[in-house]
């Protein structure tokens, strides 16, 4: 924990610029896809559509075997089964995310966390809509994280399982065969998503276009099938079976699994792109597969065990279940892209300590590697193939996630839309009802899982839940304790110059949030050598609630008080998508020389940051475990040094102590 903590600390500083308005004529951030609009759409393929692109291989299954076969097949429940999964996707996935979410970017990045930090950046007269927004953005957050955990075990479990239908024999091997192929995927996430995704593009591209090959046959064999996709057997279904198809909704809902990440994805490709391989390929080749599978159903009901797999002659199960394998690597891929990005964002917002970020394109801002989340991913996928050894078991935990994460993005989409695009009333009571209402009966049909499974999502919310809470109270009350310590800057400044403290040649960067107290490093430097740089710069880094700052726009400078002294504060604004890089800074202030007063060398400058060691003393304010929690949070957060870009051989840690 250091005073050199941006997102973390509630100290003011310079205001924050206008949020953008997203969707009203304002494009995306424009370094962030610099791509060819065919090059971008294919990477969107290999990482945004991998988990909706493999909902095929469970969801049709899992309706059909749910509740000890509740939903029979016989043709009034499959005809009810397809209605429902071709609506739930044009309703959930294609209307309300990739034609109203996608418009609802914080400057070109998406996301549960951007969103509600979008939400809160135009409710900002009205604290409380905007308390409650970040609040839902950490719910919502927490819920992604579940998911991105149950969804690369139920993927990958999903296919590989299919050798017990090609090779009955090596059904002992799923497991080991899972674990080891997850272990590459994760292992594999330090070479970035842009090389990933040129890999996984083309093998998506074949996917979606099996998936289409292996419906059509079917299709065009029972072509009554696709009455099916009249909204009249949805009502038909549910007015008839009420119960029957309230327990497949829970189970149908693994269709629009996927939807949350293509908006969290948002970041690494753009929404054109997104919208382009959406309706061009994803969404024709997911609802031939559907029907395809209802109609296999309607020939031979014993189809339900494995209809995906059964759409295939014996010759092409094998080949099948290689490709279907790495679709679900695939699809793993998309939310742990999607988990790095709410993560960065999580901490820039307050929320989470420093992690370790590291960017794996020189082209896309987006694009980026989390060590720690990669590594806690992998950890707790592990334990959950290991825990409930097949997909089916799998299935049980895992639409809750996603029903309460959908359920949530619609709440702040649609105060969003209100607050800034000034929808009319009606239009949002249309939206919710429509959207909203859907979702809600969604959740409520995953409620009765938690018994089954259920739980588990909630689980690991509510740790994650803690672990944000904890972090932004604890860092609060850190910030005022430290505050106390450090005293004003103005007046310490003024003590320099009645002191006449030596000077010595050099020039000293000391990070730190504000320009309104003085740094710790910059004090015990003073008070224990008795000695001050010829060239004192202090830098405050700002995180705004947007994703990109213009370098423009980024740099404000401060002479406090004393033109020709050579102490100067700068404030450097990031958007919470940007790289904090501090000598960068020094370079583009070095231009400003003449405003400055001083020449500033970046590549002899020292840093100086504060350390600060937390121990646990009996204030109140924080219970005795939060305490243990947030200490152990700060004890493994990212150095400053690795997050502001410091030079090792040139950067002097000073610590101090504060009890918490």
């Amino acid at each position: 924990m250091t005073d050199a903590q941006p997102a973390a600390d509630p100290v003011p500083t310079e205001p924050a610029a206008p949020p953008r308005v997203a969707g009203e004529g304002n494009p995306a951030h424009p370094a962030a896809h610099s791509g060819g609009l065919f090059g971008l759409a294919l990477g969107a393929l290999g990482i945004v559509f991998g988990d909706i692109g493999t909902s095929p291989l469970y969801a049709v299954q899992t309706v059909f075997s749910i509740d000890d076969n509740a939903v029979s097949p016989n043709p009034a429940d499959v005809y009810g089964v397809v209605s429902l999964i071709f609506w739930s996707v044009t309703l959930v996935v294609t209307m309300k995310y990739v034609l109203f979410i996608l418009r609802a970017d914080n400057d070109g990045e998406g996301g549960i966390m951007a969103l509600a930090a979008l939400v809160r950046a135009v409710s900002a007269p009205f604290a409380r809509r905007a308390s409650i927004a970040l609040a839902l953005g950490v719910l919502g957050a927490s819920l992604f994280y579940g998911d991105s955990l149950i969804t690369p075990a139920i993927s990958v479990l999903s296919a590989v399982e299919g050798l017990e239908v090609a090779r009955p024999e090596l059904a002992e091997a799923v497991l080991p065969i899972g674990v080891a192929i997850l272990a590459l995927l994760f292992g594999a996430q330090r070479w970035g998503t842009h090389r990933v995704g040129r890999l996984f593009g083309p093998v998506m591209v074949l996917w979606f276009v099996t998936l289409a090959v292996l419906g059509l046959p079917h299709i065009i064999a029972r072509p009554g099938v696709l009455i099916g996709l009249s909204p009249t057997y949805v009502v038909s279904f549910i007015a008839d079976h009420p119960y029957t198809a309230f327990i497949a909704m829970g189970a149908v809902v693994l269709v629009i699994t996927g939807a949350e990440a293509l908006y969290a994805d948002m970041g690494h490709f753009g929404r054109r792109p997104i919208r382009r391989a959406w309706f061009a390929v994803v969404f024709p080749a997911l609802i031939i597969n559907y029907l395809g599978q209802a109609a296999l159903i309607l020939d031979d009901p014993h189809a339900i065990s494995s209809p995906f797999y059964l759409l295939a002659p014996d010759w092409a199960r094998l080949p099948l279940v290689v490709l279907a394998t790495f679709a679900t690597v695939i699809a793993s891929q998309a939310v742990i892209s999607g988990a790095f990005s709410v993560s960065r964002q999580a901490v820039r917002l307050g929320f989470l300590p420093h992690l370790t970020v590291r960017h794996t394109s020189t082209e896309e801002s987006g694009q980026i590697y989390v060590p720690a989340v990669n590594w806690l991913l992998f950890g707790g996928v592990v334990i959950l193939i290991v825990a409930f050894q097949s997909s089916d078991r799998l299935a049980t935990a895992y639409g809750l996630a996603v029903t309460g994460t959908l359920l949530l993005t619609t709440t702040l989409f649609l105060t969003y839309a209100a607050t800034a695009w000034h929808w009319a009333r009606w239009k949002i009571v249309l939206a919710a009802v429509v959207f909203g209402g859907v979702e809600l009966i969604y959740l409520a049909a995953n409620l009765t899982k938690v018994a089954h499974g259920g739980w588990l999502p909630l689980l690991i919310a509510a740790i994650v839940v803690t672990v944000m809470t904890t972090w932004q109270l604890g860092r609060r009350i850190i910030t005022a304790r430290r505050v106390e310590l450090e005293g004003p800057l103005p007046a310490f400044v003024e003590r320099l110059h009645a002191e006449g403290i030596s000077r010595v040649p050099g020039t000293a960067v000391f990070p730190h949030p504000t320009n309104l107290t003085a740094p710790l490093a910059l004090r015990a430097n003073v008070e224990f050598n008795h000695v001050l740089h010829e060239r004192v710069v202090i830098i405050s880094v700002q995180s705004e609630n947007v994703p990109h700052v213009a370098p423009s726009e980024r740099l404000t400078v401060d002479e406090l008080g004393h033109a020709d002294d050579g102490i100067v504060h700068l404030s450097v604004r990031y958007g919470f998508q940007d790289e904090q890089d501090l000598p960068e800074v020094l370079r583009a202030a070095r231009g400003l020389s003449g405003e400055l007063g001083i020449d500033l060398d970046p590549d002899t400058a020292y840093y100086f940051l504060s350390r600060i060691t937390i121990e646990r003393g009996r204030q109140p304010g924080m219970s005795r475990w939060r305490k243990r929690l947030f200490i152990g949070l700060s004890h493994n957060a990212a150095t400053p040094a690795a997050y502001f870009k410091l030079p090792v051989d040139r950067t002097v840690v000073m610590g101090t102590r504060i009890e918490l």
